[in-house]
């Protein structure tokens, strides 16, 4: 089993920043897989960002340029920093983890198999 734990959410205007984050604990793997999904009410689930096996970094479209995926290996916690805030951002994010998927990308965040209980982020005007 993987903890998750997410903090950091919070309310926002357009433009402004946010930094997310999610302490890992339990029976992570050495191949794992952690990363960020969000769902907004009434969406389904749309993964944000993840890092891969090697350590690199992959960002959903909507994303990319705005936010950025870090960890900090001795604390057991990863980040995810977001600036230029928009509307649409408005969600709860989630952190998740697993095994890695064959083909590793933002999108398979979502069917990773441990996950927080999420931390709300809302954007307004």
């Amino acid at each position: 089993q993987v903890q998750l734990v997410e903090s950091g959410g919070g309310s926002v205007q357009a433009g402004g920043s946010l930094r997310l984050s999610c302490a890992v604990s339990g029976n992570t793997y050495s191949n794992g897989c952690v990363g960020w999904f969000r769902q907004a009410p009434g969406k389904e689930r749309e993964g944000v960002a993840t890092f891969d096996r090697d350590g690199s970094t992959s960002y959903a479209d909507s994303v990319k340029g705005r936010f950025t995926l870090s960890k900090d290996n001795a604390k057991n916690t990863l980040y995810l920093q977001m600036n230029s805030l928009k509307l649409e951002d408005t969600a709860m994010y989630y952190c998740a983890a697993d095994r890695c998927p064959w083909v590793v990308t933002a999108a398979a965040v979502t069917l990773y198999r441990y996950c927080g209980q999420g931390t709300q982020v809302t954007v307004s005007s």
